[in-house]
């Protein structure tokens, strides 16, 4: 009885994800081409240089507690006041790095004259992403009340998507992108914090000395692994910019191929942040088996078709001036093809099975094999769009390969009862 109630909250969770997964789908259907029209490759290229630079600050200001503090929350999910520690630590903790971020971003534009020049967006961008990064999510996913989080992410978009068609008219006003996303995530914010307190009854709560220090210890290995992450995401996006100037039509190109395999790659998270919680508990491989079995066939066929229209597709979608661009989302196209299995075989297989630390490790890896490969280019003189998704994908492949070996030597540990080491101990 019990399997089967934990069986139906995994449903219901993840139900309400891919609801929140596809309204993205649904309001970047409208808005990025909108966008990419009035915007032009070259103001588009501005704002997305400046969201993959606000990446690294997100990532900062988060730390990895999506991950750690999910699992704590998960496990002490009938204790009150654990759940409350946990959350003042997080909240804490962000605060405190979110101070250290702004000192650096504003370090960084006052140094770099191309920043500097556009100080305004750089400082919208960063407010919007430090506000989003406060919202208590790592508590919803670990109490998997998705719901919650689906409302108010749905409204948030939809309001970003009126703002945008109302007001959004001439390339001068690309500023309004993270503008209008920043008093979105703003509302979300006071409504979320007034649910925690008087909903849910969880409070800010005095810390024992060293608990803050041990929460951000805990965490410090799922941080390590987001930020390799973000060598194939975000630094593409910002080496482009460096080398192209943030308002290169290239970089508005690579940016619009790169957020179009972005949402494609979200398509499956829903899978794997829901599973999270759920493995943890009741670490029920052959569910995750058949999961993995029903969703790669049809994703890989969709990808050889996308492949053989990828320009006439880009031209379609985005406008005329991004037809080129379908050549870049042709050589990115295998990151989707296996974005399933890499989530399938990272949190969601590792951390039950006690292996947690390969999860983050394969990142690592990847990430080394992605900045030899980088570097490679420079030294060469070869560095281009072109090559740079080439280095990127094989990046990506080192990912699934790791896992996948990890995951075959320790097949063993699927029958065990109990995994044989703490998530957070990873």
């Amino acid at each position: 009885m019990m399997k089967d109630q934990n069986k139906k909250r995994l449903l219901h969770n993840t139900f309400f994800l891919y609801c929140l997964t596809f309204s993205g789908y649904f309001f970047s259907l409208i808005t990025v081409p909108y966008q990419t029209r009035v915007l032009g490759p070259e103001f588009y290229g501005k704002v997305g240089f400046a969201l993959a630079m606000m990446a690294y600050f997100r990532l900062i200001i988060d730390f990895g507690f999506i991950l750690s503090a999910t699992a704590d929350i998960a496990k002490h999910r009938d204790n009150k006041q654990e759940m409350a520690k946990v959350y003042t630590a997080v909240m804490y903790a962000k605060a405190l790095l979110t101070v250290i971020s702004f000192v650096i971003l504003l370090a960084v534009c006052y140094f770099v004259p191309t920043l500097r020049q556009d100080m305004f967006l750089y400082v919208l961008a960063f407010s919007s992403v430090a506000v989003s990064a406060f919202l208590p999510d790592f508590l919803y996913r670990g109490l998997e009340t998705m719901k919650r989080i689906t409302i108010r992410t749905v409204t948030i978009q939809a309001f970003f998507v009126l703002m945008i068609f109302l007001f959004l008219k001439t390339p001068q006003q690309y500023y309004f992108v993270p503008l209008f996303t920043l008093i979105g995530n703003a509302v979300a914010l006071i409504f979320a914090q007034m649910h925690v307190s008087r909903k849910l009854k969880i409070k800010f709560v005095r810390l024992e000395k060293g608990y803050l220090w041990k929460t951000v210890r805990t965490s410090s290995p799922f941080f390590f692994s987001r930020i390799a992450t973000t060598v194939y995401q975000a630094t593409n996006t910002f080496f482009l910019g460096m080398i192209y100037s943030p308002g290169s039509a290239m970089v508005g190109m690579y940016v619009a191929s790169d957020r179009l395999v972005g949402t494609a790659n979200s398509a499956f998270s829903p899978i794997a942040d829901s599973l999270y919680p759920y493995m943890i508990k009741n670490r029920d491989f052959r569910l995750l088996k058949k999961i993995i079995l029903i969703i790669m066939p049809p994703v890989i066929i969709g990808c050889i078709v996308l492949g053989i229209f990828a320009k006439p597709f880009m031209a379609l979608f985005l406008g005329p001036d991004f037809y080129d661009a379908g050549a870049i989302l042709q050589l990115l196209l295998p990151i989707i093809a296996i974005t399933p299995l890499v989530y399938m075989l990272g949190f969601p297989t590792l951390s039950p099975m006690g292996l947690a630390k390969h999860a983050n490790n394969s990142t690592i890896v990847s990430a080394v094999v992605q900045i030899i490969g980088v570097s490679t280019l420079f030294i060469t003189g070869s560095f281009t769009v072109y090559t740079l998704c080439f280095v990127t994908v094989i990046s990506q492949f080192t990912v699934l390969i790791y896992r996948a070996i990890v995951v075959w030597k320790n097949r063993h540990t699927f029958s065990q009862k109990e995994p044989q080491t703490h998530v957070s101990e990873a």
